[in-house]
């Protein structure tokens, strides 16, 4: 469809009902009061109850988002699931998540990029859109306190449950929507964070200790330096590319994998801390949902206008990584 462009026409968002305090962790950890918030500025996170699920999470963000959008499930034509956590390894997530927002036979796939995740979801549903003129779901939700190592400090203090939404709508206007987008990977990085067990190389069995199905940071400084290294390479490269100077940046969007890491991609590009958007006090780290998450709940603090030129950021497991540009 030549002229094309996508636009975000709606946010949601969703997280359980239990809200986890850090005092509660740093208890079981045998941490001293306020030892969490300074390390990651982390204040609160919300985790799973029995009967929630990752396409019930999932719904509840997306219902929100088509509603924010004002269009009818009918015109979604594609739903993409950015998520590590699906609801079974088999079948894939979206088709049921889908369904459960009567979005009739569209296509629905699930994207298993990380903490990245949401951002090559983005990029692929921007795509879509132009080519084929039609509205896509996208989604990005992670239930990780259910694979969360309660005896690996690093990982016990940082992860969460949410859910995040956008959706993408076909637009004329071409200086609108997507302008860039720099996706990367680091092989190199692979097994810095994991889940050892559970996959074809390690398969699910009786003799594995528990731990090898949860959540692991083998190190957490190495992940440190080159998240912020991934996150600020792309920044640059999708800024040097649409030619908007850092100091133009209206708001910065990035993954709330800890404060510490994103206020130094900050300083690394020269753009102002007040303009992050920052909900990880509250909402912890989600991997993939936490840039929609933020998206949804900066849009409800103060809605976007249109023209304000965003910069997406984040690098997570495998090691994945990315940014783009996206005027509203």
């Amino acid at each position: 469809m030549p002229g094309l462009s996508s636009r975000m026409a709606g946010f949601g968002h969703a997280v359980p009902r239990r809200c986890v305090a850090n005092a509660e962790i740093e208890a079981q950890l045998g941490l001293e009061p306020g030892w969490i918030e300074r390390r990651t500025g982390i204040r609160t996170r919300h985790w799973a109850e029995d009967g929630d699920t990752l396409s019930g999470l999932a719904a509840e963000a997306g219902r929100m988002a088509l509603e924010d959008a004002g269009i009818a499930g009918s015109d979604i034509a594609l739903t993409l699931l950015a998520t590590s956590t699906p609801d079974h390894l088999l079948p894939p997530s979206a088709p049921l998540l889908a369904h459960r927002l009567d979005l009739g036979r569209s296509a629905a796939i699930d994207l298993a990029g990380a903490c990245s995740g949401f951002l090559y979801a983005l990029t692929l549903a921007d795509g879509f859109v132009r080519a084929q003129g039609r509205a896509v779901l996208v989604v990005a939700a992670n239930i990780l306190s259910r694979r969360i190592n309660p005896a690996e400090r690093a990982s016990a203090v940082l992860f969460a449950d949410a859910a995040g939404a956008v959706v993408l709508s076909p637009s004329p206007e071409r200086q609108r929507g997507l302008l860039a987008a720099d996706l990367a990977s680091d092989g190199g990085g692979y097994d810095l964070i994991q889940i050892a067990a559970g996959g074809s190389n390690q398969p699910f069995s009786s003799d594995l200790p528990p731990e090898n199905f949860l959540m692991s940071m083998r190190d957490g400084r190495e992940v440190f330096s080159r998240a912020v290294e991934m996150m600020t390479e792309t920044s640059k490269r999708v800024l040097e590319r649409t030619g908007i100077p850092a100091a133009d940046i209206d708001r910065f969007v990035p993954h709330q994998a800890n404060a510490r890491l994103f206020d130094a991609v900050c300083g690394n590009l020269g753009i102002a801390h007040d303009r992050t958007v920052r909900t990880i006090e509250t909402f912890g780290n989600s991997s993939a949902a936490t840039i929609p998450l933020s998206l949804s709940l900066a849009n409800n603090a103060r809605r976007f206008v249109e023209g304000e030129t965003l910069l997406l950021a984040a690098a997570g497991a495998g090691l994945t990584g990315g940014a783009a540009i996206v005027v509203t």
